[in-house]
């Protein structure tokens, strides 16, 4: 960008101008005026050549992943003489981490796939809500269990959040109106204002804009506003559907009001989908005028459906029923006009309640590519969807490998010439396996490992005093029997086996699965007589009653656990999961734990965020880890290998196979203990770790999944980024 002070300016105040875009959206730090014309330019250009991808939440929180700050800090710039980049520079370097627009694995899963669209150069827009209370904070009292509250954050204050200004006013907001209906096709007019973040790459040469719609606006009817609040209000089916039409009916008009032209829409999930009920109605208005509410058809619907499936890319998440949004009809009737309803009732029937709508229907039906998120839940989603089984494909999650991978593994990975480039290309991993009898290697990784645990077990020693001291202060019962002990006492060991378990706590996720016999469990602890730190974290949805029980469970069995095991086995709840803690334990722990009722779990991305540490899993053989156990080269398997048919998908606590499957967990428990800790076998476990790094990284990493996704956009890429996007392909071809 030109400046006029750029002859008489310092090094670094000439980086800090070269950070900066000026434009009729407002002025934006982190990438240069060059690349934000760039990447602006493809994704408003006529040939609609880019994609705009749409997701109820996006979890990108800048504590885990933050380019800009980092450039920063490299360069040593902690002001500049420029007003405005000054207030930048200090609101990255000092503002709030936290973006509490995610919940669990979908949004975390989201904003890795957003990053490597950018590492990569894909022109990808995204598209979400802002919520104005966030998802909610989790306090954890041992007597009550999991309190909710609201999360107290401030879009305003958080670096690389903007509010877009609008061109024709530049002293006001962009705002984009939404009409919504009511039953009687009056026009009720919502309104939203436009939030960007942008995530920027590591070179900072290239960004995704991330358009946040913000309904929270006093012109909004209070309702609107109501529904702006929390992610994943579920206080009633009508809170619950509102939400979902706020992110579907925005899409739209924020892409004509920004001028971006994709001409593929890809759905991460279907609670967007109402952005498609609006493409119909669109192609209905061009084909049959002004007058079309009263003239279309039925054949017109479904031609217009046919035509606008070519623009759509459809991802589902989940076999899970409550993963699957039902809206009565009744109800919908309040939301709507009559023709988003004709449409809905022609495209989203739902087989089992002629009374609802079924949206993950009305998603497989309009699309011209839909893929599940790894080969097992394809081929459980083609016994879901059988009308659809055919174009129902694979393209396994992956994870963004510059989140995950912690910093002094990084070191490590940064010492061999075997990795070089690894950040830039994770297929450099597979050259790990040359490293696997190199003693260096191998003595550096167990070194950065044990750093690695030591800050995380640091962490959760301390987290137990300040709950201990907590106690004496306010009213919450600490979440843990440890708290309570004589400080001597409360230490847990970072050389002690550690076991992690995180992720949302849903019953088919059977968090409390490895403790169903304390008897047996605490048998084989004292037998062979090694310590062992179990670290369990998550949250429960506030509606979801057994899943805020299961978190009751674990802290019932903390202090019986820990009694029969005569101290042995310590158990610790970390309350108020987020990215952060996420990136210390899968980086900290020894082994990570996922034991979902299979085949019920889709994907099971936090597993593949350990292996991008070298840390070996123990896992029911479902979702991704079907593809990451290599035959046992990358870690266990436990439980039974249950047939794929409709009784397996069955969520009833009866047919949950608690007894079965953690018999087969102490069955295999022991081999686990015993290569971790005797001396004679410690090179097998190490031996797992260095192959998660060779054969895992490669495979389940963002990179390689947008790479595949690529292949659905149908986009034209530069020779550069093309080359790039084939290589990364011929990693891994999920779809086989």
């Amino acid at each position: 960008m030109e400046s006029k002070y750029h002859d008489t300016l310092s090094d670094q105040e000439t980086l800090v101008n070269n950070m900066l875009a000026e434009t009729s959206f407002g002025t934006f730090f982190g990438i240069s005026q060059k690349v934000f014309e760039q990447v602006w330019s493809n994704l408003t250009a006529p040939d609609g050549n880019s994609a705009v991808y749409v997701s109820m939440e996006i979890g990108a929180d800048l504590d885990v992943f933050n380019p800009v700050k980092k450039y920063l800090q490299q360069n040593e710039i902690t002001e500049s003489k420029n007003t405005e980049a000054d207030l930048l520079i200090k609101k990255i370097l000092n503002g709030p981490s936290k973006i509490p627009n995610y919940g669990g694995g979908l949004g975390i899963l989201a904003g890795d796939t957003l990053k490597s669209f950018a590492a990569c150069k894909i022109p990808v827009a995204a598209i979400s809500l802002l919520y104005r209370k966030g998802y909610f904070s989790q306090l954890v009292d041992s007597r009550i269990g999991q309190i909710s509250w609201s999360m107290d954050w401030s879009p305003e204050k958080t670096p690389s959040l903007y509010l877009l200004k609008n061109p024709s006013y530049p002293d006001k907001p962009l705002c984009i109106e939404i009409p919504f209906f009511d039953e009687h096709d009056k026009t009720v007019m919502v309104y939203a204002q436009v939030w960007m973040k942008l995530e920027a790459n590591e070179n900072l040469d290239f960004f995704v804009p991330e358009f946040l719609l913000d309904f929270s606006l006093p012109q909004s009817p209070e309702w609107i506003r109501n529904a702006s609040n929390n992610l994943y209000d579920s206080s009633s089916e009508k809170m619950k559907a509102i939400q979902r039409r706020m992110l579907g009916a925005g899409v739209i008009p924020l892409m004509d009001i920004l001028g971006l032209t994709a001409k593929t829409l890809h759905l991460n999930e279907q609670h967007g989908v109402v952005s498609v009920l609006n493409l119909i109605a669109d192609y209905l208005l061009q084909k049959l005028g002004p007058e079309y509410q009263s003239t279309v058809r039925d054949k017109d619907i479904l031609e217009a459906a046919d035509s606008v499936a070519h623009k759509v890319v459809y991802t589902i998440h989940t076999p899970v029923k409550a993963g699957h949004d039902r809206f009565s009809k009744t109800l919908y009737a309040g939301l709507s006009h009559t023709v988003c309803r004709r449409i809905l009732a022609l495209l989203a029937p739902d087989k089992e309640n002629p009374s609802l709508y079924n949206f993950t229907e009305f998603a497989m039906r309009v699309n011209r590519a839909v893929n599940s998120v790894s080969r097992l839940h394809r081929d459980v989603t083609q016994k879901q969807f059988p009308q659809f089984a055919k174009k129902i494909t694979a393209i396994t999650n992956g994870v963004h490998h510059l989140t995950w991978i912690s910093a002094a593994k990084a070191e490590v990975f940064d010492s061999f010439p075997e990795l070089q480039n690894w950040r830039q290309n994770p297929a450099v991993f597979r050259n790990a396996k040359k490293l696997q009898k190199n003693k260096k290697f191998r003595t550096y990784l167990e070194q950065a490992w044990k750093h690695d645990s030591e800050k995380l077990i640091n962490y959760v020693n301390g987290m137990l005093i300040e709950h201990r001291h907590q106690t004496e202060e306010t009213w919450i019962d600490p979440p843990n029997f440890l708290s309570l002990l004589h400080e001597e006492d409360i230490p847990l060991k970072p050389s002690a086996f550690t076991i992690g378990f995180a992720r949302r706590f849903s019953t088919y996720k059977r968090a409390d699965l490895i403790f169903d016999d304390l008897v047996e469990l605490t048998k084989i602890i004292r037998e062979l007589d090694y310590p062992v730190n179990f670290l369990f974290a998550g949250k429960a949805h506030p509606a979801d009653e057994p899943g805020k029980s299961l978190i009751k469970i674990i802290l019932d069995v903390q202090e019986e656990l820990y009694e029969r095991s005569k101290g042995l086995a310590k158990l610790v709840f970390i309350p108020n999961y987020d990215m952060a803690i996420a990136k210390m334990m899968v980086a900290g722990v020894h082994a990570w734990l996922n034991s979902p009722k299979r085949p019920l779990e889709a994907s099971g991305t936090s597993g593949m965020k350990a292996a991008m540490n070298g840390i070996p899993n123990i896992s029911i053989l479902d979702g991704w880890w079907m593809e990451g156990f290599h035959d046992g080269e990358t870690g266990w398997k436990f439980g039974l290998d249950t047939p794929l048919d409709t009784e397996t998908l069955s969520e009833e606590p009866s047919a949950l196979l608690y007894e079965e499957d953690s018999a087969s967990f102490y069955e295999m428990f022991p081999q686990v203990i015993k290569e971790f800790n005797d001396p004679q076998l410690r090179k097998k476990y190490i031996d797992k770790c260095i192959r998660n790094i060779s054969l895992n990284i490669p495979i389940f990493n963002t990179h390689r999944m947008i790479a595949e996704y690529c292949r659905n956009y149908g986009l034209k890429l530069s020779p550069p980024v093309t080359k790039k996007i084939k290589g990364l392909q011929e990693l891994y071809q999920s779809e086989i």
